[in-house]
């Protein structure tokens, strides 16, 4: 009986979709109206909750748009959806991308925060139509493009403060 318990919740997992992963990305307009420090509050609800549920994904913020990628199993998207339609802190949610995919692309995150910043703004101008971010003049194509250099910039960001550090460790470590 304790073996025919997992293969039947398995098996309902199977009638589900829960096996089918799905890749969604979607653009929308931040509520100014929201209070001050609000977006960090999203990104660490975001992050805890889709550790929970088995989300990766990428979000990028300028405070005027959210630009986000995320992926995990169809029912959790879909889920997920209906819960950002109805979320007031941002509002003219457009699905950009909603795909089944093979493999995460987003798979050491449970959710990146990346900026667009004077710093990357060489991206904002090679993939948008102007010089400043807005995902709502930018193509499927460009805005996937957008998402990874930006966090290929920030991953070689990372190593070579990471770099740095242990450069640092290892001069005071000498006598």
């Amino acid at each position: 009986m304790a073996i025919a318990e997992p293969l039947k919740s398995s098996h309902a997992k199977m009638m589900n979709g829960e096996h089918i992963m799905v890749r969604l990305t979607y653009i929308s307009r931040y509520n100014s109206y929201n209070l001050k420090g609000e977006v960090s509050s999203i990104l660490a609800q975001a992050q805890q909750n889709n550790s929970q549920n088995g989300i990766t994904g990428a979000l990028i913020f300028n405070h005027n748009y959210f630009l986000q990628s995320i992926e995990g199993s169809r029912p959790v998207i879909n889920d997920l959806l209906r819960k950002l339609v109805k979320d007031e802190r941002h509002f003219s949610l457009q699905v950009i991308e909603c795909s089944e995919i093979e493999q995460r692309r987003w798979d050491k995150w449970s959710m990146k925060y990346l900026i667009p910043s004077v710093d990357n703004k060489e991206h904002s101008l090679k993939f948008s139509a102007g010089t400043e971010f807005n995902p709502y003049l930018m193509s499927t194509n460009q805005i996937m493009l957008f998402i990874d250099a930006l966090s290929k910039q920030q991953q070689r960001q990372e190593q070579q403060h990471k770099q740095a550090i242990e450069k640092k460790k290892s001069w005071f470590g000498r006598r």
